[in-house]
């Protein structure tokens, strides 16, 4: 696919304008976001930016492709930079994050409590929607700090792109929530009076959350509302900032995906939800995409040739003893043959031995051993050719597949700018495979070889 210059997506001018401090890598998961992430990390740099990168991904590729044992919640200087700028990679650490809010927005001894309440070591390390909220916190935190002056998120490796956008929400609402407003009513009301409406108002509901959650769990949850109740409103008032920090002028989200049905249609939602909550979108990174040097060889003409190929008889001579040939077979210009017994008889004193002596049909089964050979590798030469154009054809087919996906894609969002990127034979694990890709970012599809 080639890409119209007006509808191509210039990396460059994103990353190089000092206007824009956060770009956010999302899409579905395994579409290649973190990748994305640390190759426009590495370009940025070298390009004499100041970038930090934040990735939320478990499996520590970014670690090691950029020549760091480790990642963790603190920024960490990658080596081999190249220029004038200077890149920094962090993993966020999504229970040290929580425990760093609380910690900051806590009283010493009411920080304890908290973090040391089972409920909240249960929230803090696996409640559904808090990786996607620290990482809204950590954002929004590493843009406070104004050490960068570029920051990229890899978001999260959800199972659908929106999570990054809806789980602050629901996090946020859970702990504004009307369950947690009534476990935290008794503390509030405090003294007999709370007392009283513990044991008359809540006796039914506390009797029948301990029937289902166990009574330590729900004193557990009931001990963490108290505790947490100052910080409650922290939480919105923080993912809100957060929020109108992502819709602002020097945010640009990048939505990443691969040239498949359902990771096109989980960019399209995405990219429909960023025009409806006034985000701004740079555009379409569409990762993996194949291409070939023959594209000038359709899949049928290939199937065809390798189905002549595999036809008996193509190789029409078959082996034989050559030196046995029908009269009507030698050339009209060859001299004639003398087939009279004398024309046969051996000098005597030529001969020696009997074991000397040549023997006629050996020669020509040696002749065609080797015609037999000729006609063996001919026939492996013809099957190899035929398995390779079928190969083609299959290449072929993934092609127009492709293309047709990323047709429907443009026809529904033709104001999306797209670069593609090329299909590599292996994964990227160091700085050199992060500058190829940077590079191959940036050229868009001029060098896909589509």
């Amino acid at each position: 696919m080639t890409l119209d210059a007006s509808a191509r997506l210039e990396v460059d001018p994103l990353i190089d304008d000092p206007a824009t401090r956060i770009i956010v890598c999302c899409g579905a998961g395994g579409v290649g976001k973190t990748t994305t992430a640390a190759a426009l990390g590495v370009r940025a740099a070298e390009r004499g930016r100041k970038v930090v990168v934040l990735t939320i991904d478990p499996a520590r590729r970014l670690a090691q492709s950029m020549g760091i044992d480790s990642l963790d919640n603190t920024p960490r200087r990658v080596k081999g930079i190249e220029g004038d700028g200077e890149l920094h990679a962090m993993m966020l650490d999504m229970k040290r994050t929580f425990d760093e809010i609380v910690e900051a927005h806590a009283e010493p001894d009411r920080a304890r409590a908290i973090l040391e309440n089972p409920f909240y070591q249960s929230l803090s390390a696996g409640f559904a929607g808090t990786q996607e909220y620290m990482a809204m916190e950590k954002l929004g935190q590493l843009r406070g700090r104004e050490e960068w002056d570029l920051i990229i998120v890899d978001t999260p490796p959800s199972r659908s792109a929106l999570d990054f956008l809806d789980a602050p929400g629901r996090l946020g609402s859970f702990l504004d929530g009307k369950f947690i407003k009534l476990l935290m009513a008794p503390a509030k009301v405090g003294g007999r009076a709370g007392m009283k409406f513990l044991n008359v108002g809540m006796s039914m509901m506390t009797g029948t959350l301990g029937k289902l959650l166990g009574g330590q769990l729900l004193r557990d949850v009931q001990t963490f509302v108290a505790a947490m109740d100052t910080m409650f409103g922290g939480f919105r008032t923080r993912a809100d900032a957060t929020y109108r920090l992502l819709q602002a002028p020097g945010t640009a989200f990048v939505v990443v995906a691969a040239p498949e049905r359902d990771a096109l249609r989980e960019a399209a939602y995405f990219v429909e939800r960023l025009a409806a909550e006034d985000m701004p979108l740079a555009g379409l990174v569409l990762n993996r995409v194949h291409g070939s040097g023959a594209a000038r060889l359709s899949a049928e003409r290939a199937l065809a040739a390798a189905e002549n190929l595999d036809e008996p008889g193509i190789v029409d001579q078959g082996p034989g003893k050559t030196g046995v040939r029908d009269a009507a077979a030698v050339s009209p210009d060859s001299p004639a043959v003398d087939h009279s017994p004398e024309a046969h008889e051996v000098p005597p004193e030529t001969l020696g031995s009997s074991s000397e002596a040549p023997e006629v049909h050996d020669v020509q089964e040696a002749h065609g051993t080797h015609e037999a050979r000729d006609v063996d590798d001919a026939r492996t030469a013809q099957q190899l050719t035929a398995g390779l154009l079928r190969l083609h054809a299959e290449r072929m087919q993934v092609l127009a597949r492709e293309q047709r996906t990323r047709d429907r894609f443009t026809a529904l969002h033709p104001e999306v700018s797209v670069t593609e990127v090329p299909a590599l034979p292996g994964d990227v694990h160091d700085l050199d495979g992060l500058r190829a890709i940077g590079a191959r970012l940036a050229a868009g599809a001029a060098d896909s070889g589509a």
